[in-house]
């Protein structure tokens, strides 16, 4: 026999409205976010993680492990985004210190691409920060930075 709990027993955890899960709302942020920065950076012929990448490929030539660290993505995901960069010409790969290593650089139209998206990007930023508030862009951001350190294991 299937005994049911009482009307007035307070719900179970798992009934709760999805909104209260944090996952749940910094997914959607991120979404919204990368919408937003996908739409602003079209004229320039790239996306937010393309973006993203080209500037964090230094001239000199980053290890890829590196770069994928630095975004918080695995090498492979960082690898298959590569790609269309590689085959517009935007990002070459050079010898590392040894053998095993291969270190990616921007080219010159790499450096083209940014140049062009950078007041893109620019403007969408400023959009962002006045309708957050410089109040609320430094609470957002010092949030943020304690949830990515406790999530990597550096906070206190």
């Amino acid at each position: 026999m299937t005994v049911l709990p009482s009307p007035d027993a307070a719900p179970a955890p798992a009934t709760a409205p999805p909104s209260v899960c944090t996952c749940f709302r910094m997914r959607k942020l991120s979404r919204l976010m990368s919408q937003r920065y996908d739409q602003a950076l079209a004229p320039a012929g790239l996306n937010l993680n393309q973006y993203s990448i080209l500037r964090r490929t230094g001239g000199r030539g980053r290890p890829l492990g590196e770069i994928a660290h630095e975004l918080g993505m695995d090498r492979s995901t960082l690898s298959r985004d590569l790609k269309p960069l590689a085959a517009a010409g935007w990002i070459e790969s050079a010898p590392g210190e040894d053998a095993r290593q291969r270190l990616l650089r921007i080219t010159a139209a790499g450096r083209a691409a940014v140049e062009r998206a950078m007041p893109l990007w620019r403007r969408a930023q400023d959009e962002i920060d006045q309708g957050l508030g410089a109040d609320g862009i430094a609470a957002l951001h010092a949030q943020l930075d304690r949830a990515i350190a406790q999530l990597q294991g550096e906070a206190p």
